[in-house]
Order: C-alpha cells, then sequence, then structure tokens
C-alpha cells in the first residue's frame, strides 16, 4: 500500500478493546499506513465494537456516518465483540466495507486487497469455537496510561452475557510474554500499567494451549512487581471469586500495585445471583471488600451492578440498593439489563418493564454519586501521588492519585505524564477535587 494511506480507529467498550485497537494501529503503522485521528479525514477507519449493551450496538451506525461525512469514499472496517456476534448485521450497514471476526481482527491488513468501497460489506467470520489461541496486546500512545491484556475469553456461562460468544474460550497470554510486554512499556516511558482481560482472576488458563494453569493470577502479580521501571500496576476488573485474600494481602504491601480494585457484584441478592449463574454468593462480596479495606483503608473500591435482569422485585431491587448503600464501596459502574440474543435470560419469565428499569438505573447512579463524594471527602487531608493526563478541557487538566480520586489543576503541558506529590484540600463543584502541592513534589 502507498506509504501516504492514512487510518483512523475508533474504539467503543472495553479496556481490553482498547489494548487491542492500539495493537492492530501498530500493525498497520508497520505496513506503511500514517495514524491519524479518527476526527480527520483518513483514507481507511476501523471501529473496534462492542456488545455489552444495546447502546454500544446503536452507536456502531452513528460513528460509521460520522466517519462517511469526513470521506464519504472512505473505507469502512468493523472489528470486535458485535462484529463476530452480528457480523451480517454489521455488513448491511451502508458503508461499512469489511467485517471481521475474533480471529481475523489481527490480521486485518491482509484483507485490504484494495480501497474500492462495496455496495455490501464483506464478511470474514470464524466460528467462535476455533478462537481458541492467544494475541498479545498492549496500548501505547493513546493515552497516559496503558492497557495490559493478559487473558482473552471466559468459561464462565453468566446467563446475560454474549462476552464467550464473542471472543470464545479462557486463555493467557505466557508469563514470559506478559513480563516482556511490560518492561517493553516501561521503557517507553508511561508510568502507570492497568492489567485487562475478560477474566483476568482466571490468568494461566490455556498459557500453553491447554486447559491447565500453568501460573496463578497471583503469580502473575507477583512477577510483575519486579519488573524495574514500572511506577503503578493497576488491576481492572477481577471476579470476587478469583480475587484471593493473599492478591489482597500482597497489594497492600507491594512496591508497584496500587490500593484500587474492582470487582463486579451485578446483584446484592442471592436469588439474583443464582439466576445470573454468578459463582459466588454476596457474602464472598462483603469478605473481600472487608479484607481489602481492613489492610488498605484507603482502598477504592469500584463495583459493577446491573438493573432490571428478569426476576427483579422491588424488593429484591432494594435488596442490592440497601446492600451497597451500607457497604464501604467507592463507585458503581452501573448497567441496564438489556436482552441479548443466544444468552439464557433472553428466555426467561418476569421480564421487568424498561421504564422499571430506567427508573432503578437512575438511582444506583444516583447512590454512585454520593458514594464517589464521600470517598473523596474521606480522603481530604491525605498526601497522595497524582500521575497527570494529557486532556486539556476548558483549560484544566486532570489526574488520578494512586487510589484513583480524580484530580483538576489548570492546563500545564509540562505536567503530562509526570507524578507529584500532593495534599488533597477540597471538591470543587463540579465533584474533582483540588489540591496543594507538595514542595519539591516531582517524582518523574
Amino acid at each position: 500500500m502507498s506509504a501516504q494511506k492514512k487510518v483512523a480507529f475508533y474504539t467503543l467498550g472495553c479496556k481490553l478493546n482498547f489494548s487491542e485497537t492500539s495493537t492492530i494501529a501498530r500493525n498497520f503503522q508497520g505496513e506503511g499506513f500514517e495514524r491519524v485521528d479518527f476526527t480527520e479525514k483518513a483514507d481507511i477507519y476501523v471501529i473496534n465494537t462492542c456488545s455489552v449493551t444495546d447502546n454500544a450496538d446503536k452507536r456502531f451506525k452513528t460513528i460509521v456516518k460520522s466517519a462517511l461525512k469526513q470521506n464519504e469514499k472512505a473505507f469502512l472496517i468493523a472489528i470486535g465483540c458485535y462484529a463476530q456476534l452480528k457480523p451480517e448485521e454489521l455488513a448491511a450497514v451502508d458503508g461499512v466495507d469489511l467485517v471481521l471476526g475474533a480471529t481475523e481482527k489481527f490480521k486485518v491488513t491482509n484483507y485490504i486487497n484494495d480501497l474500492t468501497k462495496n455496495d455490501l460489506g464483506e464478511v470474514h467470520s470464524c466460528e467462535i469455537e476455533e478462537a481458541n489461541f492467544y494475541e498479545s496486546s498492549y496500548s501505547f500512545g493513546d493515552r497516559t496510561r496503558a492497557f495490559l491484556k493478559v487473558q482473552d475469553g471466559c468459561d464462565y456461562k453468566c446467563t446475560y452475557c454474549t462476552i464467550p460468544l464473542a471472543r470464545g474460550i479462557s486463555r493467557s497470554d505466557t508469563l514470559e510474554n506478559v513480563l516482556q510486554n511490560a518492561e517493553e512499556i516501561s521503557k517507553k516511558g508511561i508510568k502507570e500499567i492497568v492489567l485487562t482481560g475478560v477474566n483476568i482472576g482466571d490468568y494461566g488458563k490455556g498459557e500453553l494451549g491447554n486447559k491447565k494453569h500453568e501460573h496463578t493470577f497471583f503469580e502473575l502479580v507477583q512477577a510483575l512487581d519486579k519488573v524495574n521501571g514500572i511506577h503503578r500496576l493497576r488491576i481492572s476488573s477481577i471476579e470476587p471469586n478469583l480475587l484471593k485474600n493473599e492478591t489482597i494481602e500482597f497489594v497492600a504491601n507491594s512496591n508497584s500495585f496500587v490500593p484500587h480494585f474492582h470487582i463486579p457484584l451485578q446483584s446484592g441478592s442471592n436469588e439474583l445471583l443464582k439466576l445470573m449463574k454468578r459463582r459466588y454468593p454476596r457474602e464472598i462480596y462483603t469478605d473481600r471488600v472487608l479484607s481489602i479495606k481492613k489492610l488498605m483503608t484507603n482502598a477504592c473500591i469500584g463495583v459493577d451492578v446491573i438493573v432490571g435482569f428478569p426476576g427483579e422485585t422491588d424488593e429484591l431491587f432494594l435488596e442490592t440498593y440497601n446492600y451497597l448503600n451500607e457497604l464501604d464501596i467507592s463507585y458503581l459502574h452501573v448497567f441496564t439489563y438489556s436482552e441479548r440474543p443466544n444468552t439464557e435470560a433472553v428466555e426467561m419469565p418476569n421480564v421487568v418493564p424498561l421504564k422499571v428499569r430506567n427508573k432503578r438505573s437512575k438511582m444506583l447512579r444516583g447512590l454512585s454519586v454520593k458514594k464517589r463524594r464521600a470517598f473523596y471527602e474521606s480522603q481530604l487531608g491525605n498526601s497522595l501521588t497524582v500521575l497527570f493526563e494529557s486532556d486539556n478541557k476548558k483549560g484544566y487538566m486532570f489526574g488520578f492519585t494512586e487510589n484513583y480520586v480524580k484530580v483538576k489543576t489548570p492546563w500545564n503541558p509540562e505536567l503530562v505524564n509526570t507524578l507529584h506529590k500532593i495534599k488533597l484540600t477540597k471538591i470543587d463543584e463540579d465533584g474533582l477535587v483540588r489540591f496543594n502541592w507538595i514542595k519539591e513534589s516531582s517524582i518523574v
């Protein structure tokens, strides 16, 4: 291809998608393409899709239209979970030229013979059983933090979830590869690495192409903590039944791992957890939160929760609400249940009306604001370390402390990707935290 050809990327969904988009973008650049921002005119637009909720599905068409506004002759490619689950549906969207499934997306440049637009999108999609090999990925250059993929796929059978159908069986990168990627990231000057995957607590399964666990997640954490040059390591979403006390204890005394955990709950009702086929009762979740807070009083704990699951009565919803209200957690990610084809839940009785789902979602989002505010207030007066990010929004820049307090300060490009000791002083009108510099605070 001509060295002048330009390619742009748009990523929907999770940190795992961001890590894979970044890797695919580097593959394009290795083939002589120039990467540009999605808002610029490009010859090729690649959209990495998500299918966790209806909203992600609906956004796809809007993103396609915005790309075609930049260049109506551009070649449009869809990859990702939605592309694996519903390739024909995406291919039928006006303007889409190529749809690649789970095993094909990392070989996208092999499928581009010319950039002539197609009347109907061309589909190359595998049976999900064929997605049984592992592709290493990490993000670089997109954000201050790097997302490092350590695991892919899932063997769990949660009744609401399509991810196993979109990504296949649970499989892991080799420990050697993960450590090598972490070293590469640190050498690029990145200060923070976020571990990501579909079910990262299952790390080690399929590491050498078999079902056995060659290593455990705890062994991965121990090994990463010894890598030179990494200032911060952050664990992204991890199942409560896979977050062992040994890992919590290690993080509490770690050189690099920060006191921040994101632990999916989905429901505070044991009755609903059973219907969802989650692998833990509420009591295990409580134990994990108490274990973290006992060893790390300033730890930030984020929670995923689903509202409106079939069978969720007013009483069961209030059970979840009251449980979360009383639990020492820091914020919520609230998902309004949406019916997904080929899942068990879509056939379940006692469907919750959309209006009720939305009302409950609003209540939990309000609770999340209250919880985050209370957590931020508990941190006022503390001396913490902030890593500043690169966004300039209305003359302000932002950063996150090790325990995920978001702070703001007037824009200064020299602060981007630097670590500083600060003392948290007050919560601003926008809910973000202001601070005082600690003298000679620059760490890096």
